[in-house]
């Protein structure tokens, strides 16, 4: 049976009191929020929906909230957001996870200079040598056209060191502007590749689902529907925390599905490409975050 294709979200709103939006993919690109994106938000709000906001960005909540209200979604469209570095920054300031306790103070940094705020009031030592450190905080490539061979090198050495690696986004890619870019989960995978230690905080491991259902205050899980355009972050963590999932085509798939802006996406190509990523299949699918 082929997954439903929506025209809007308004076809099976009824069915749920709460939802878990995706912000890069399904509200915005990086650069400028979606066409509907925000009346879709107001519509939902109107009729008293819960939203919780997730996004797998490595930076601190502050930061998406005000970047949302620059792009004109407004605060009171939702109750929070919640993203993968917020979740990191957390761990590394209580320690009460074992293993985050266990990586010392010594910290070596990969990523552009801007996301370094993320441990910003952190008791944490930043060194400027990778054989000085301890861990390896990676919230993405230095350089933001950088490729995975770019950083390879580096990460080699940390392997050769045994240095646990923590991401900070377990995202591979995003597209900004209409064009790809590596994210800190194609670093952390090249990682492991090579026998490093990864700890991921974020889409889809179902912890941070949990946070956002303890938000929205909703126990039933059958009531809340996950937004997003990823398979392996969006539908893969909706599938692991036991909840619907609607899926974005026009979002990190677009090319991939031959996504074309304002037309339903095409059937036989979503099948394919559910069926190309594990079968992972979404409740139902719409082309863009619509009303």
């Amino acid at each position: 049976m082929n997954t439903p294709i929506l025209t809007g979200i308004r076809e099976i709103i009824n069915n749920y009191d709460g939802l878990i939006i995706d912000l890069w993919g399904v509200i915005h690109d990086g650069i400028t929020s979606y066409v509907g994106a925000k009346e879709a938000l107001e519509e939902l709000k109107l009729r008293g929906k819960r939203i919780v906001l997730l996004s797998n960005a490595p930076r601190r909540a502050r930061n998406l909230v005000k970047f949302m209200t620059e792009l004109g979604i407004d605060r009171c469209l939702y109750k929070e957001i919640i993203t993968s570095g917020e979740s990191v920054y957390l761990e590394l300031l209580t320690r009460r996870d074992p293993w985050f306790a266990s990586i010392g103070r010594r910290c070596f940094y990969v990523g552009i200079d801007s996301d370094k705020n993320l441990i910003e009031g952190l008791d944490i030592d930043l060194v400027e040598n990778v054989e000085q450190a301890q861990f390896i905080l990676v919230t993405g490539p230095s350089e933001f056209n950088n490729r995975i061979e770019d950083s390879a090198p580096l990460l080699d050495i940390a392997a050769k060191h045994f240095l646990p690696l923590v991401c900070a986004n377990p995202d591979h890619i995003v597209i900004s502007g209409g064009r790809s870019f590596i994210c800190a989960g194609a670093l952390a995978s090249y990682y492991e590749k090579i026998g490093g230690i990864v700890r991921y905080r974020g889409k889809p491991d179902p912890a941070i689902y949990d946070v956002c259902l303890e938000r929205l205050m909703i126990s039933d899980r059958s009531r809340v529907l996950a937004v997003g355009d990823s398979f392996s972050t969006d539908v893969a963590g909706a599938h692991a925390s036991g909840l619907d999932c609607l899926f974005c085509s026009g979002g990190i798939h677009a090319e991939e599905i031959g996504f074309t802006c304002n037309e339903m996406p095409n059937v036989n190509k979503i099948e394919s490409t559910i069926m190309a990523h594990g079968n992972l299949r979404p409740t139902a699918v719409i082309s863009n975050f619509i009303w």
